[in-house]
């Protein structure tokens, strides 16, 4: 089975051609990175509008690349939530075009399944058996929009079941946000840790609460460690030299010591003895350094995506369509795009008593 998966949920415009054996047969990404960059964050018309130029490029890239065209597939996957409205309209209706013209059957993915499910890709060739995970798993699943542990029994939608999230910001938008008060520019995850290689966070921790450490919950609070960085810049300016890398180490080391603290915590209440990682702060040097040290002292399997399958992308549409479509799945075509998760939610937004 051969499925063409189109993702448009937000800036990225991508499309790929992949296998429900996850075989990735093309894979390509056009970002919008340059686009946004001026306005420190991503502009949902602006987005929208590039994707309407750019989707039918892609997939005919992307069905170049495969070495097929629209008649040779079986089928045609695409994101239909969670996301921007506009950005994800784009998408369908590039899809239900395609589908309808090439006579083909239409599935829609929840893009956070696409992600839960990316560890299973095989890019330049099968990997061995023990680098792709068994179910069930324990998955952090940390983007920009995006931060939650999920227990995931299976690939469909009624196996997975959110153990604890966000109650404000991701984690990667809490990275952005950071980054703009040190005038790091957009994206600032991947400049934030570059920068804090070569920071010692204990010249800063002052600066940088502890996130949401209460022990019983899976839940994460990143708003406060964001103010805490904005309270310190306006009390002391923005860091240079060295103390600007002290401060990324510092502020990087709370949110990533939250995040594996919680990931950890969540695989022994649940008994499950394996853990993914998933999204684009996924490909964080520093996320992925610790989270290997806590797995092994826990005696827990670790499985990470390369950073190709972290970040948005249509390979891990394709794939989860795949399985949908395998699994006898179908939608039609007034498929209409959704800004929620179909995965039910445990958390609550916001502060209060819970």
């Amino acid at each position: 089975m051969r499925v063409l998966g189109i993702e448009t949920s937000c800036d990225e415009t991508a499309a790929a051609v992949v296998t429900e054996g996850g075989d990735v047969l093309s894979d390509v990404v056009r970002s919008q990175v340059a686009l946004h960059a001026p306005y420190g964050g991503v502009v949902p018309e602006v987005a929208a509008r590039d994707h309407a130029r750019a989707v039918v490029p892609v997939v005919r890239e992307a069905l170049s690349r495969a070495g097929v065209a629209a008649a040779d597939l079986d089928g045609v996957a695409v994101t239909s939530r969670p996301g921007l409205a506009g950005a994800l309209l784009v998408g369908l209706q590039a899809a239900k075009g395609l589908a309808w013209a090439a006579g083909k059957p239409l599935v829609g993915v929840d893009h956070l399944v696409g992600h839960l499910l990316a560890v299973f890709l095989r890019r330049g060739g099968a990997p061995p058996p023990e680098e792709r995970p068994s179910f069930p798993y324990i998955a952090l699943l940390a983007s920009g929009g995006h931060t939650a542990i999920y227990r995931v029994d299976g690939p469909s939608l009624g196996a997975i079941r959110e153990l604890g999230a966000t109650r404000d910001d991701a984690a990667g938008e809490a990275f952005d946000k950071v980054a703009k008060l040190l005038g790091l520019g957009y994206p600032g995850g991947p400049v934030v840790d570059r920068l804090a290689a070569t920071g010692d966070p204990a010249a800063a921790s002052e600066a940088v609460p502890a996130v949401m450490a209460r022990k019983e919950s899976l839940e994460f609070s990143f708003s406060g460690i964001k103010s805490a960085v904005a309270r310190h810049v306006a009390r002391r300016g923005r860091p240079e030299g060295q103390a600007l890398h002290d401060l990324c180490a510092a502020f990087q080391g709370a949110v990533v010591d939250a995040l594996v603290q919680k990931t950890v915590r969540a695989a022994r209440v649940e008994g499950v003895e394996r853990v993914v990682l998933g999204g684009g702060v996924a490909a964080n040097r520093g996320l992925r350094a610790r989270m290997a040290a806590a797995c092994e002292r826990r005696g827990l399997a670790l499985f990470v995506p390369p950073f190709a399958s972290c970040t948005d992308n249509g390979a891990m549409i394709a794939y989860a369509g795949a399985l949908r479509l395998a699994a006898g799945e179908r939608d039609a075509l007034d498929l209409a795009p959704e800004t929620r998760t179909a995965l039910p939610r445990v958390t609550r937004k916001g502060g209060g008593a819970r």
